[in-house]
């Protein structure tokens, strides 16, 4: 529910767009007083909400409260005016109601401004926490990001193992993620280079980043290589491409790892800022609040 909702004298509903926006803005019999496409610029909102102020309290209800409904929101806050947005469920089963199949924005914006007039039950409140969860939205898409580019630059250096040493790729491949097989790989790029250095020197190499499995995984490594006699066409190509793809996929490990943001802030913090009815009552089973932070974070 809309805090003071009762006191709003112009229901303004925007459906938010890349390139600019549509807006509706109704007063509360219902007449229209604004319907014009609006653009994504802050000086161009601040002049029609400061003209629609001057019929009274405002409430600006969006369908997107994060990504590119985020300006019009700021804009909105910093104008004094009350801000809200119509969840998306909400949004189609009224969209089902009026007439007409086609979606343009401005049907919907006059849909959202109907929708804040008339049914007050519908619409949603923007607070801190919300903006708390939607720094969160935009952290986990950036992780998401990074690690969608982890995953296709893995599979890229295996696929290329694959066609080039098979036996070698099913030995090395399984711990790519470990940051002693990409340094490896950094240093032997080849089936060639590594069966020249022999297992003292690999293991060497390997144990520097990981004492444990490294003298085992050396062994391990010259069997492979002594499996595949024949050089296949494409290896010296193999020798240029897989010291950037590790060197690459070895960096992006890194910035997830070490200087992800997403744990300094704190999920489970948003959560119960977003959500709890009392200082000490949580209104979720403890273990979903114990769930590790990149996945609560999702999850919110």
């Amino acid at each position: 529910m809309i805090e003071n909702y009762d006191n709003v004298d112009v229901f303004v509903g925007i459906d938010v767009g890349k390139g600019e926006h549509h807006a509706v803005a109704l007063n509360r019999a219902g007449k229209t007083l604004f319907d014009k496409p609006l653009p994504n610029d802050e000086t161009k909102m601040r002049a029609v909400l400061q003209q629609l102020k001057r019929h009274g309290l405002v409430l600006v209800i969006v369908d997107q409260p994060a990504t590119i409904g985020a300006l019009p929101i700021a804009v909105a806050q910093a104008e004094g005016v009350l801000v809200g947005y119509l969840p998306g469920f909400a949004m189609r089963r009224i969209a089902d109601l009026h007439p007409g199949e086609a979606k343009t924005d401005a049907r919907d914006a006059a849909i959202i401004a109907q929708a804040a007039r008339t049914l007050p039950h519908a619409l949603r409140s923007i607070q801190m926490a919300d903006e708390s969860v939607a720094e969160l939205s935009m952290l986990c898409g950036f992780d998401d990001d990074v690690l969608g580019q982890i995953t296709a630059t893995s599979n890229r250096v295996r696929g290329l193992l694959t066609q080039i040493h098979p036996a070698l790729e099913r030995v090395i491949g399984p711990h790519l993620d470990h940051p002693a097989v990409l340094d490896l790989l950094l240093r032997y790029p080849t089936p060639a280079a590594m069966q020249k250095a022999g297992t003292t020197r690999l293991a060497a190499r390997l144990t520097k980043l990981a004492p444990r499995m490294g003298s085992r995984l050396a062994v391990d490594i010259v069997e492979a290589l002594h499996a595949q006699t024949v050089v296949v066409v494409g290896t010296n190509a193999a020798a240029l491409v897989l010291p950037r793809l590790a060197e690459q996929l070895a960096a992006l490990r890194r910035a997830r790892a070490g200087d992800s943001k997403i744990r300094v802030l704190d999920p489970r913090r948003a959560f119960i800022q977003a959500r709890q009815p009392g200082p000490k009552t949580c209104p979720v089973p403890v273990s979903f609040c114990r769930a590790p932070r990149p996945s609560l974070a999702r999850l919110l």
